[in-house]
């Protein structure tokens, strides 16, 4: 049986006498301390000057020569009962939990497994090019973050950590108006990164423009408005719990530390501030972004005249809204359902991108998340026409585990993956990503690997 080659960029170094594991990880896992920003050079598919699939050489050669596995599980059917080790039950069932009784969260994953890849052979592809535009700006890989609220209760990292991670390792950061932490403390943990600022919308258009404000005023580029969520889901597993971290102020960080909601929690309180009584103040922020009420598609206007960036709407679901996000001006859409977290028995998102693909006619970028697990997930949501992929709960299972090495360990497992499972398919790179290159089937399996 011929031996497995290492993937093309890495070489075999050569072991001292007596290899000492501190000593190892200077040449095997740590990137250069003098290594700029990715995303400002962006290559084709590399770290420095090293491919991304050579991830999967590096934990080999630890692995081997100083007995040493990785910190994080590759397997992501693993990752999340890794995860559970580390988290309480609430903030577990937060995270891993969704809306019903998680048939969207089921559909998700059936949709992914009703597409197979069609390798082709023979093909020189060493050269393998991930790299994305996205508004004018390239990115070395088509991986983005997905907004995730209250991190703090995951690890103490929590988003300045994860934001950290995502300059370190190229991808852009989409922060969650749900955060445990201010836009500026993300926007300077984030430093030289790509970071964009997700939207939970509030009807007080002062407030909301304020926010506006102090995100471009850190750094924010693009505006993501959220629009699946004018209230919570019956979210079973958060119920049993009698868990609601918003209740306690976790996750109102981004409201509470606003100028101009804080002057008029004091006008309508008597002079009192928010940390002078923070169940209120919970309540008022909370009834304003989770109002039950849906915005208006001429409400847009606000935030057109108020970002100058470009502005995508997440949460597109059906072709029609699609097309009303081209015909009121919007820059692109994500498709998503929440990860499953907000209409449960809704269809899963994957099965819904060819039709918003195609009703929008090239004319916005179509990105997409919800359920997206491993490379081969990514290449299929690319070959049906998404731009781009967010990838939302293995990361934070990342964070839960290991802090921001956590992330930047899952964040860098799925590029290797996607740079591999691009090659082994016979891709020169995200531009083969094409419709031909998949094909439906009628029975997926039964999601088991036994063989």
């Amino acid at each position: 049986m011929a031996a497995l080659p290492l993937a093309p960029a890495f070489s075999l170094p050569t072991p001292p006498a007596k290899p000492a594991p501190t000593v190892v990880a200077k040449y095997v896992f740590e990137e250069p301390a003098s290594e700029t920003n990715v995303t400002k050079t962006a290559g084709n598919g590399v770290w420095g000057d090293r491919k991304y699939a050579s991830w999967q050489g590096e934990i080999y050669i630890k692995g081997m020569l100083h007995n040493i596995t990785p910190r994080v599980t590759t397997d992501p059917n693993k990752l999340e009962k890794e995860a559970r080790k580390h988290l309480g039950d609430r903030s577990f069932a937060y995270v891993a939990g969704g809306a019903g009784e998680r048939a969207t969260m089921d559909a998700n994953r059936l949709a992914f497994r009703m597409w197979k890849i069609i390798p082709r052979m023979m093909r020189e592809n060493r050269e393998r090019d991930l790299r994305t535009t996205l508004f004018g700006v390239t990115h070395p890989s088509p991986l983005i973050m997905a907004p995730i609220g209250v991190q703090k209760i995951f690890n103490p990292a929590s988003e300045p950590g994860a934001a950290k991670a995502a300059e370190e390792v190229g991808v852009p950061y989409v922060m969650s108006t749900a955060s445990t932490s201010t836009i500026e403390e993300v926007g300077k943990a984030n430093g030289g990164g790509q970071r964009w600022f997700q939207l939970y919308w509030p009807f007080d258009d002062e407030i909301t423009i304020s926010l506006l404000n102090r995100a471009k005023a850190s750094g924010f580029t693009v505006l993501v408005v959220t629009l699946d969520t004018a209230s919570l889901a019956w979210r079973p597993w958060d119920l049993d719990n009698a868990y609601l971290p918003f209740v306690n102020g976790e996750g109102q960080e981004v409201g509470h530390s606003d100028p101009v909601f804080r002057r008029k929690f004091s006008e309508r309180n008597g002079g009192k501030q928010v940390e002078d009584d923070i169940h209120r103040a919970a309540g008022e922020w909370s009834a304003d972004v989770f109002s039950g009420k849906a915005h208006s598609w001429e409400h847009l206007e606000v935030l057109k005249k108020n970002w100058e960036g470009p502005i995508v709407l997440k949460g597109i679901q059906h072709p029609e809204d699609a097309k009303l996000a081209v015909q009121h001006g919007m820059d692109g859409i994500i498709v998503s359902n929440h990860g499953g977290r907000q209409v449960d028995g809704a269809i899963g998102s994957l099965d819904m991108l060819p039709e918003i693909v195609e009703a929008v006619e090239d004319k916005i970028p179509v990105l997409f998340d919800s359920g997206i697990r491993t490379g081969a997930d990514i290449i299929k949501a690319l070959c049906l026409g998404a731009k781009a992929v967010l990838i939302g709960r293995p990361w934070v299972y990342g964070l839960s585990i290991a802090g921001k090495e956590g992330v930047k360990d899952v964040l860098k497992g799925l590029m290797a993956d996607l740079d591999q499972t691009i090659g082994l398919a016979g891709m020169n790179g995200i531009r083969d990503c094409t419709k031909g290159m998949v094909r439906r089937v009628q029975y997926p399996g039964d999601g088991k690997s036994s063989n």
